[in-house]
Parts: structure tokens; sequence; C-alpha cells
């Protein structure tokens, strides 16, 4: 017999069949299902494939709300690119490459960054990063993580679009730029990314520029043709959110006046769903991350985080919150009460 416990009620099947099968049979919408087996969740593109046996104690959780959906948001274009998620995810340090796909799937991204000249193609077993990733589904937004000066920023930029070109992915027109100043902080240099984000622009790279929250150095990308602006929340990998949200409004505010759909994007410093959230919340276009869910104590569930608290942001953020108010406001009219026994 297999343990069912579906919202809470438990069901036992006699027989071992798929998950696919079981979502099948109780007749739920396998988009709206989350399943796990022994305590461990299974991505939906594994469901045809896991069978269930004797023993197995198996979770589905289902979406409550009665299947009702929100209203209809544009798509997020960045330069000649449209997608329907908000959420970029990378690829660097999950422990495999198997753990990695299931993320990126679990994550819902149509976009996953890859330092094409850093990242080992080919591990020790053999196995091409690229097996991983459905080049059909995922357009590949190459980055030169690792440049410390223009001149090699703008060569790896060159070898990533030759690559992908042969690739046919169009991933090939665009980069992710980014310019260390050390490799203590990791922060951007702004004199070099200045220098790169010119010449790339000529080339005819649609640049993605990884930058400090400094509003100045905003607007001076933006001027020097960059197709969309990317300030960190905080430094890369250290997990800390957004430490100043009002830089990044008046970035907003500066790169959005005259041009309200110029692509502001949150990258790099997200640790938990939370700062996706905030990042949203605030009017970012969208949030790029890797460490917050590849260095995660459990990344697929972190995974399934992240894509909700970018919607949920993004909902948020179009929604307009309540303005803040010292005192209580009471939630119930106070008009027509029974006046109070004296």
């Amino acid at each position: 017999m297999i343990e069912i416990l579906l919202n809470g009620e438990r069901n036992t099947l006699p027989q071992p069949l798929s998950i696919q099968e079981l979502i099948e049979r109780i007749g739920l919408d396998p988009r709206k299902v989350a399943v796990e087996v022994n305590r461990e969740v299974v991505p939906k593109a594994r469901h045809p494939e896991t069978r269930l046996q004797t023993g197995d104690a198996v979770e589905i959780v289902t979406l409550v709300g009665g299947g009702a959906q929100p209203p209809a948001d544009i798509p997020l274009k960045v330069g000649k690119f449209t997608f329907q998620s908000r959420l970029i995810t990378g690829t660097g340090k999950y422990k495999t490459y198997d753990l990695m796909r299931d993320c990126l799937d679990a994550s819902a991204c149509e976009v996953t960054t890859v330092a094409v000249r850093r990242e080992r193609l080919i591990d020790k077993e053999g196995k091409s990063i690229l097996d991983f990733l459905d080049l059909k589904k995922l357009t590949i937004l190459p980055n030169t993580a690792g440049c410390f000066n223009a001149e090699d920023a703008i060569r790896h930029a060159r070898i990533a679009r030759e690559l992908l070109t042969n690739l046919g992915n169009p991933g090939a027109e665009w980069v992710k730029l980014e310019c260390l100043a050390d490799t203590k902080t990791l922060l951007p240099d702004p004199v070099a990314t200045l220098q790169a984000t010119e010449t790339l622009v000529k080339e005819g790279f649609q640049v993605l520029v990884y930058t400090s929250d400094d509003p100045i150095m905003a607007k001076r990308l933006k001027n020097a043709g960059a197709t969309s602006v990317m300030p960190a929340g905080s430094p890369i990998g250290s997990g800390q959110g957004v430490l100043n949200p009002n830089n990044i409004r008046i970035i907003l505010e500066y790169l959005k006046e005259g041009d309200p759909d110029y692509p502001v994007i949150i990258d790099a410093g997200v640790g938990t769903a939370s700062d996706v959230t905030i990042a949203m919340e605030l009017g970012c276009d969208g949030v790029l991350l890797n460490t917050g869910i590849a260095s995660a104590q459990d990344p697929l569930r972190m995974a399934y985080a992240m894509k909700y608290a970018c919607d949920a942001g993004r909902l948020a953020f179009l929604a307009g919150r309540i303005p803040k108010k010292l005192y209580a406001t009471a939630s119930s009219p106070m008009e027509g009460w029974i006046a109070p026994t004296r």
C-alpha cells in the first residue's frame, strides 16, 4: 500500500504507479500541485518517471483559491528579448548538474546566466553543463564573471558571442557585463565598467550591466547605451538582501523618467525569498540570483520559494501598497454602531 497525504487527508493506494498517474487518478491539475516523496520534493519534469512503491510516504500539496488567476501582466522586455518570468537564475555553485537542472525548472526561469569562459563545460565525469540546459526553453545570458578590467571583460564577451552563435542560441546577442574591482568585495569597478559598456554597445551587444547602487553611475551607464542597468542589492553572494532601498528607488526614478519601460534588474546579494519580494515591491523589473538558491540547505525548495516571491512582489507593486500611518485605522466601518450602554 502507498500512503498518500492530500491536503491533510490520508489515503492509501494498493498498487505501484508513477506520480503523473497518481495526479491523473486523483483528478488534479499538475500545474497546481507540489509532490513530496519521503519528504523530498519531486520536480514536475520527473513525475512521469518517478514510480511510487509500497512503503513510500507521499504528500501532495495543491494551490488553493479555486484556480483563480491574477490579472494579466505585461511581459518583461529587455532589448530584443521578451519573457514572462521576471526571475533570472545562475548555473554556478550547484553540487550536481542534475540538481541545477531541477532548480532551474522549479524557478520557472526563462533566462539563465553562464560564465562561458570560466565555467567547466565538461566535468570530471565527462558531463557537459549544456546537456542539462534545455536550450529550446532557456535563453543563455553569458556573463563576464571573474573579469577585473575592461579589456578582459570585452574579450570574454566576444568569446561568449562566438560560442553561443555556434550553438544557435539567441543569447549570443547579449551579455551580462561584470568588471570587478577586487576579489574581496567583488564590487564593480565603475570606470572599467563604463569603458567596457561603451565598447560593447558600439560592437552591437545588448549590455546588461552589473553596477553598484549609485544612482549617478546608473544614469551614466544607461546614457552609454546599456540595455539594462543591474544594481546590486548587496555584495555578490553575501545574502544580505537589498541594503539600500532608497538608492534603488532613486535609480528607478532616474532611469525610468520619460522611459517607464526601461528594465532595472536587481543583481546580487539575494539571500532568501523575502529579499526578492522587497526588490520587486520597490518597482524593479526583475531579479537575478544564483547563490541564494544553489547554496541553500534545500536548493529545490528555495527555487520554488524564489519563484513565488518574485510573483508576489510584482503583484504587490502593481497593486499599490497602502500608505503607512502612525495610528490604527479600523478595518470595519465606524458608522452604524449600536450605541454603547452607560
